[in-house]
């Protein structure tokens, strides 16, 4: 290929194919601003509008390029030189063109297309490629990652955007700043400029741009300010940000008088009425009796959700009607009309256009001249653009019989089984002319076999062009597989406001998967790259967060920009991945489901052959078996599957034949590391952290194991594990490791040798999304991408986990589908305790005669062989009480009793497609029966019975925590009343059989008979007889919504949706108690709107449990308020509670957030003393990995709260955030506002702080190793002085701030996860490591907030352990519904017993009664002993370890005699489990 021409230094001899191509298109009459598109693969062409391209007729044997004027231009032979390896991209042999001509590259070029800047007159501007663009594609080189731009999310300068023309005396010069949120109006605006400036000799223009993002610098806005001094002009158009918004007005107030003209297109109403055209203002702009604020009221009612498409039409009409009316006034508002349509004309003639009119209009030095100027050039609002077409279209006939004809359109494009892609664009990248990047994935989407119908919409609506153009004229079928929007927006509506129900039924119509891929805004191409947030967090709210909630999959960016020209230019590997990916998805529609092949990928962690088939509350082979039986009679090829759950289990995890090394799991496939490194082109990246493949993980020294069974087309893979949780050293490195050889060659099994058309990720949750990586926009360096490959990713994850189901959606690009967790019940009482509740009882009837002082006795007594003293403060058995004392001991006895018995727990573990009965439901409507809804106007039952008796609810919880008798008591009434009104009502929803019948019919029925409600009936005989009938009716319609929720089933549904490339319906993930709506499963879980949080009812529930918390601290602390508390922030609370923990930060250190006009939460102000009437309390943050990733911006709030509080003067003694800033300031030699650094987390792409795997595994020496191993993960700092930095490791103030804290703080959201549940509580619990840092040694108190019931509770961290192990680990209720579930309740048993020891550790919190019991309950009952060993005799092994490493650490003194039966028993069983095995 010698002499082939190519970009910058792409081919060998260096030549530019620009100055081969671009005389050619001088030549062909093509002067218009140019936008090429060179890859490896071929050249295009097209005019920048899109409507004029040239045919590009390069394919083999062609000479010639044959413009549509009819012109042909012979191809210089540079180019024909390369003619064999050159495709048009509609070619049959693109793909192996490819292949060919990427040899010919360099690496500096490799996946890069670059829309090359050519200006409007065909002139070159020498920067060869290689520099311009950073190289995305080079698979087997990882990048350091730096921070970039001075710690700004871009480091552009205005400057690239500034034209100041030539002086000629006697020509006005009229200045024009312009501030927009995205790029494309860069290019067009300048061209418009340039062209002013050469060819018009009555005006002349000067022009500076700036991106709004770039006014977050400080020099950028310096610099702002200084051009509006002397400028003529302001525009302004989609400035979204409040903050920056704040900036542009602050700026551009004092300069709006003296200014001829300023105009703001949609923004911020604060900016938009700075609007002045003369005469024409909009100052009075969101004042509900505005004339304006009237007519859109009354359009948006008559025209429903086509309110956006009547407003185009208004655009275009208005000025029409405007121009006959005489008044000046007319005639600006007439002029502003026009410039909104020059302006969404976005083409550099109607700029210039634009410009001319309003100097004219405004500028005094033009007023008394005429300039010519054309009207605005009117381009289609919605309709179908394609760089190939002629035109646009707004028919889709017409496009079809087009496509159909093209001379340049492959043999594969033309078969009638082709997929079909839709594509949706944003109009004004096209109007523009900057729109190389949507080029490029068509061209891209053509050249693997797939036809396109790229659609645009000028307005915020795209359901409208997709109920236009998607569907097949003749048939009305939808005729596109699947969807890709490549705006970045959510369906219906911008960056302001959104449409969610709306775009959901515009998709669910559709009913084919529906991708958001998404174009870089904020950042240039090589800011991106470099950066570890990957996308700008504002981006990440705007452009993933929101199109989620319409069901938008995988945020893949597909696009750069370059920072000199404000260009898009398509990023050539993610466009090929994102075409690929979203042709395979349409492919899942097409393919006949006997053909399908599917890999289901299951977890084993920590570890172990007894922990294959871990997930969250998931019984997870018997879900499978489900899911198997399922899709088998659904007619996909599972052939031998097995007759039972349990002999699945054995397939799978038992190598009968113990052919290889491992004698643990059923060995797949051996992969043979040339193999491997074949098809694994990021192998030698791994190589740094873990030598030379094949490694010793999931290998037997020669090759890469793959774990699994194969049953048809359906393979069971086990994915490997981290791979570092057993190497102590490993867990203290700041940074996660990168896979291991093992983990990367399952990846590859599965997409390059199985060839599964999908992976369907088995429960709650693996490792693959939480592989190092950017946090959300990925490259191909980051490795959920180059792991996930092409594969479409299907993922079971619990519904009450939104936070981590969503980083699996923006990292491993999964579909979603929740699952139930096990149905609530309430704890009961036990051995003991029910003796407890007996003796109680007794006292109750005969408190008042002579046997009540006994009756006490006993009840002491039993209390403290129930370990009750530890929570209650209890006389000696024998003291003589008086008859109120003895009432208050039996009280807070009773109300602890209550406690523990009313506690909701989850059962056993959930199967797939089993949904509970409704006797399994009663305990969840309770729940949900005790909140107030007040947005709904629906009050809590335990309130409506409250107040029935002359009580307020709150006043009967606060009086029965205190332990007054009385109100414990009528607190028990009002829960046993509870319970019996819902149960009476769901009874009469169920039938003999215990089935729920139509529930609706039932509930009408019962209100239109003449019959007592059920609930009614329920409460004649009680205290609460005459309950408001009206406000209970209103409750119970609610509870009929819920009941029908809860029994519902779509989990193998929504599936079976997604394995038959169908639109699966979106839907909140949470808690279903506190929002119902998480029902029923089966739905493509998605998060929140990060900006909406917290919400007014978070803020107050906040409130609440922090004036709780001081107040059990001062009482605890001698009367002194904590001067600091360090607590933690979990992405899936925020959400559950809409963001209470996050209000509860903003409270403790006095300020409160404010919305802005859209109702986001971007802007804090301080409370003053007077009002907060208490010190501003220190806080020291740690955000987990997952809330990170989530909520950057609300890190970004809370730094700013901070240091807004460290620099307010007020008394130190009244401000401790202040008071430790300045000792810290001075301590360490950094400014007061360094120095309130207090928001901390991982690094950006990893998570945790590797304490819980070094507990799970028993990988860790001492508690000093745990304490180096939190401090070197969880000391990166988030400083919103520069948010672009992302983390960086700031270990000294994180040291220094813990050392400040008197306690330590975590919440307790949902009833589904306690503290001993999961292993994260105690992986960011700093108890003991705090103790160590305070200079005076001692333990900080730790409390755990419990918002899980209508009564929120602030215990202390050994009270709620205490209260987890009586209610879940020592109750048999909760064991034997895990023992219920085989093999995985066991595991489930084992956990619980490690994360307890996890908390020993970090803490110290956990009392000796507590594996006293455990022992007592698993050990020493030798029935309970042999059914664990039978069931699951790994995790029962891991359980015996558990207890004698607990005694060797110190956390449990026991008996000689109890440890010799323990290492007696773990030698039985290791032997026992190697017979088995062998």
């Amino acid at each position: 290929m010698t002499g082939c021409a190519g970009a910058g230094a792409g081919f060998p001899n260096g030549c530019d194919i620009l100055r081969v191509i671009v005389p050619i298109f001088r030549e062909g009459g093509y002067d218009k601003n140019l936008t090429c598109d060179f890859g490896e693969t071929g050249i295009q062409s097209r005019d920048v509008i899109g409507c004029q391209a040239p045919r590009l007729l390069s394919r083999p044997g062609k000479k010639e390029f044959e413009f549509r004027s009819g012109i042909k231009v012979p191809l210089p032979e540079e180019i024909l030189r390369c003619a064999p390896h050159v495709s048009s991209k509609g070619g049959s042999h693109g793909r192996a063109s490819r292949t060919q001509c990427r040899a010919s590259l360099n690496s500096n070029f490799e996946g890069v297309r670059l829309a090359n800047d050519v200006d409007r007159v065909g002139k070159f501007v020498d920067k060869s490629l290689s520099n311009a663009v950073p190289s995305v594609g080079v698979k087997n080189v990882r990048k350091t990652i730096s921070a970039i731009g001075g710690g700004m999310f871009t480091s552009t300068r205005p400057d690239v955007r500034r034209i100041v023309p030539e002086a000629r005396p006697g020509i006005p010069v009229v200045k024009v700043v312009y501030v927009v949120l995205e790029a494309q109006y860069q290019s067009s605006l300048s061209a418009a400029v340039r062209s002013i400036n050469k060819i018009r000799q009555d005006v002349r223009f000067e022009i500076v741009g700036y991106l709004v993002e770039e006014l977050r610098d400080p020099e950028n806005y310096e610099s702002f300010k200084k051009d509006l001094e002397d400028a003529n002009v302001f525009i302004g158009s989609l400035i979204f940000v409040e903050e920056l918004a704040t900036k542009v007005k602050a700026a551009l107030e004092p300069q709006r008088d003296r200014m001829d003209a300023v105009l703001v297109f949609p923004s911020m109403p604060e900016v938009m009425r700075l609007n002045k055209l003369g005469t024409f203002s909009m100052s009075q702009l969101g004042q509900s009796k505005s004339a304006i604020a009237q007519f859109m009221r009354r359009k948006r009612k008559e025209s429903g959700g086509n309110f956006e498409e009547s407003m185009l039409k208004l655009i275009r009409t208005l000025p029409k009607v405007l121009k006959y009316l005489p008044s000046d006034k007319a005639q600006d508002a007439r002029n502003f009309i026009m410039s909104l349509q020059f302006w969404l004309g976005g083409s550099p003639d109607n700029l210039e256009n634009f410009l001319v009119m309003i100097a004219n209009s405004y500028v005094p030095a033009l007023k008394n001249t005429t300039l010519e100027f054309n009207d605005p050039v009117v381009f289609l609002d919605t309709g179908i653009w394609h760089p190939m077409a002629p035109t646009m279209y707004d028919d889709i006939k017409e496009y079809l019989n087009w496509y159909g004809t093209r001379r340049d359109a492959s043999p594969e494009l033309k078969k009638a089984d082709a997929p079909v892609v839709g594509l949706i664009l944003q109009r004004s990248h096209i109007v523009t002319g900057d729109d190389g990047h949507y080029a490029s994935v068509v061209m891209e989407m053509e050249a693997r076999g797939a036809k396109v119908v790229p659609i645009f919409a000028g307005g915020l609506d795209f359901s409208t062009p997709v109920e236009r153009f998607f569907y097949d004229p003749i048939t009305k079928k939808p005729l596109v597989q699947s969807v890709v929007s490549l705006t970045g927006f959510a369906l219906v509506g911008g960056p302001a406001t959104q449409d969610h129900p709306k775009a959901i039924q515009a998709l669910q119509k559709l009913n084919v998967p529906y991708m958001v891929a998404l174009p870089l805004v904020f950042q240039t191409t090589e800011e991106w790259l470099d950066s570890t947030l990957g996308l700008h967090p504002i981006q990440v709210a705007l452009q993933v967060a929101l199109p989620e909630l319409d069901g938008g999959l995988e945020p893949i960016v597909f696009s750069g920009r370059d920072s000199r020209t404000g260009k898009s230019h398509a990023l050539h590997d993610r466009v090929e991945q994102l075409c690929t990916r979203a042709i395979n998805w349409a492919n899942l529609k097409r393919k006949d489901k006997a053909e399908k092949r599917l890999a289901i990928t299951v977890f084993s962690f920590p570890p172990d052959k007894g922990n294959v088939g871990t997930a969250a509350y998931l019984n997870v082979f018997s879900s499978i078996y489900s899911v198997l039986k399922e899709l088998k009679a659904d007619g996909y090829n599972v052939e031998g599957l097995p007759e039972s759950s349990e002999a699945l289990i054995e397939e799978v995890i038992h190598d009968k034949e113990a052919k290889f090394s491992s004698p643990d799991l059923n060995i797949a496939y051996k992969m043979p590391v040339r193999e491997y490194e074949r098809l694994t082109p990021y192998a030698k990246a791994l190589e740094e952290n873990w030598g030379k493949a094949p490694g010793t993980l999931n290998s037997d020294g020669q090759n890469m194991l793959v774990y699994g069974k194969q049953f048809g087309n359906v393979f069971i893979g086990v994915q490997p594990t981290f791979g570092y949780e057993g190497d102590p050293m490993r867990l203290l490195f700041a940074k996660s490791a990168s896979p291991h050889h093992g983990f990367a060659a399952y990846y590859t099994f599965l997409e390059k040798i199985f060839k599964a058309d999908a992976v369907l990720h088995f429960g709650t949750h693996g490792s693959l999304e939480f592989m190092p990586g950017k946090q959300v926009g990925m490259s191909d360096i980051c490795y959920p991408d180059s792991l996930i490959g092409n594969i479409p990713n299907i993922y079971y994850y619990a519904a009450n986990n939104p936070s981590e189901a969503t980083v699996a959606k923006r990292r491993s690009y999964a579909n979603t589908i929740s699952y139930l967790t096990p149905p609530a019940e309430n704890a009961g009482l036990y051995k003991g305790l029910k003796q407890l509740s007996e003796l109680i009882s007794s006292y109750q009837s005969l408190k008042d005669t002579g046997r009540g002082q006994q009756i006490v006795s006993s009840i002491i007594s039993t209390a403290k062989q129930c370990n009750l003293d530890k929570d209650v403060e209890l006389p000696d058995e024998g003291a003589e009480l008086s008859s109120d004392a003895r009432d208050l001991v039996v009280g807070k006895v009773y109300g602890k009793l209550m406690e523990i018995e009313s506690r909701l727990l989850p059962c056993g573990l959930h199967v797939i497609g089993e949904p509970p009965s409704a006797e399994e439901a009663v305990a969840t409507l309770v729940n949900i029966a005790a909140i107030d809804r007040p947005e709904e106007n629906i009050f809590g039952l335990p309130g409506i019975l409250a107040e029935s008796v002359g009580r307020q609810i709150e006043d009967v919880y606060r009086s029965s925590d205190k332990g007054n008798f009385n109100d414990v008591n009528l607190l028990n009434d009002i829960t046993q009343a509870s319970r019996a009104a819902v149960k009476a009502f769901v009874d009469r929803c169920t039938n003999s059989q215990g089935q729920v019948v139509k529930v609706a019919e039932v509930f009408t029925n019962i209100l239109g008979l003449g019959r007592k409600d059920p609930w009614v009936e329920a409460l004649q005989k009680t205290k609460f007889a005459d309950a408001d009938r009206d406000k209970m009716k209103t409750l119970f319609g609610f509870l009929d919504f819920c009941l029908k929720q809860v029994i519902a089933d779509n989990e193998l549904g929504g599936l079976k949706q997604a394995l038959e490339g169908n639109y699966v319906e979106p839907g909140p993930g949470g808690d279903p108690i506190r929002n119902p709506k998480v029902l029923p499963t089966g739905k493509n879980i998605h998060a929140l709107d990060p900006q909406a949080i917290p919400t007014a009812a978070a803020l107050n529930s906040a409130k609440v449990v922090v004036e709780r918390l001081l107040e059990r601290q001062k009482v605890e602390n001698g009367g002194k308020y904590p001067e600091t508390i360090a607590l933690v922030l979990w992405g899936t609370d925020n959400i559950k509670t809409y963001g209470e923990s996050l209000a509860q930060v903003l409270w403790m250190v006095g300020v409160r957030p404010v919305p802005d006009a859209l109702g986001r939460v971007n802007k804090v102000e301080p409370v003053p003393l007077e009002e907060l009437g208490r010190p501003r309390v220190d806080v020291v943050v740690n955000c987990s990995g997952v809330f990170r990733d989530l909520f950057i911006n609300q890190m970004n709030l809370l730094d700013r709260a901070v240091k807004m509080v460290a620099e307010l003067d007020e008394p130190l003694e009244m401000n401790f955030v202040r008071k430790h800033a300045q000792e810290q300031a001075a301590q360490l030699g950094v400014s007061v506002r360094d120095a309130a650094t207090r928001i901390f987390s991982n690094a950006s792409g990893s998570y945790s702080s590797n304490v819980n795997l070094a507990v799970e595994n028993s990988s860790w020496n001492d508690e000093q190793q745990l304490q180096d191993m939190y401090l070197s993960r969880k000391s990166f700092a988030f400083n919103s002085d520069r948010p672009g930095a992302g983390m960086y490791e700031n270990r000294k103030i994180f040291e220094s701030a813990l050392a400040t804290a008197d306690a330590t703080f975590q919440n307790l959201d949902s009833s589904e996860i306690s503290l001993t549940d999961v292993s994260h509580y105690f992986d960011s619990d700093p108890t003991k490591l705090v103790q160590n840092l305070r200079k005076d040694g001692k333990r900080p108190n730790s409390y755990i907030a419990d918002t899980t019931t209508a009564n929120a509770q602030v215990r202390s961290l050994s009270e709620t352990v205490r209260l987890d192990a009586r209610t879940k680990m020592l109750n048999p209720k909760w064991y034997e519904g895990m023992l219920s579930s085989g093999y995985e309740g066991v595991r489930e048993i084992e956990k619980r017993l490690t994360n307890t020891m996890g908390w020993s550790a970090t803490s110290g919190q956990v009392d000796n009664w507590v594996y006293e019991e455990a022992n007592s309950t698993f050990i020493d009952d030798e029935v309970m002993q042999k059914r664990l060993l039978e069931t699951n005799p790994n995790s029962f092994r891991k359980l015996v370890a558990t207890f004698l490493e607990a005694n060797g650490r110190g956390y449990w003194e026991t008996s000689e005699e109890n440890l010799d039966r323990l290492r007696q028993l773990y030698s039985d069983v290791e032997d026992r489990i190697e017979g088995i095995d062998k």
